[in-house]
């Protein structure tokens, strides 16, 4: 049986979305198939969101930036934007049931010292893996996961 589709969406796919997606796949990838893409991906995963991702126990290296109409043709159980501009953007994809809005701020806009920089990623990597990590174990108890 095909596992329903979760297609977590930002701006550039690079980090938040990544970010996203590790979480989710690490908790609930036995239930849902768990994606990333963006509206504008840019064609690269930030490094600081893999090794703040590292840092948690999530390999997150292998993931590649994708655009969200490349998931067009493809059925999609429910999609979650996690930026403001992706949630603006975000087509209607078949299949699909649900749609959630959780804004994250994005460090890859962080400045100051390299410490500073990383403590932000480390800030929202703690925000999303809250949010995700409830968010699977709802899927893992509910009737219509996904």
């Amino acid at each position: 049986m095909n596992k329903p589709v979760v297609l977590i969406l930002c701006t550039g796919n690079s980090c938040r979305s990544h970010m996203a997606e590790g979480v989710l796949r690490s908790v609930a990838g036995d239930v849902v198939d768990v994606q990333s893409a963006g509206s504008k991906p840019a064609g690269y995963v930030h490094p600081k969101a893999i090794a703040v991702m590292r840092e948690i126990g999530v390999d997150i290296s292998a993931h590649t930036s994708k655009h969200m109409r490349d998931f067009l043709d493809r059925e999609v159980r429910t999609v979650i934007t996690v930026c403001g501009n992706a949630d603006e953007a975000c087509p209607i994809y078949p299949g699909q049931v649900n749609r959630h809005h959780w804004r994250f701020d994005d460090p890859a806009h962080a400045t100051g010292t390299e410490e500073e920089v990383l403590a932000e990623f480390r800030r929202v990597r703690d925000e999303i893996k809250k949010v995700f990590t409830a968010y699977g174990a709802g899927l893992r108890e509910g009737p219509n996961r996904g």
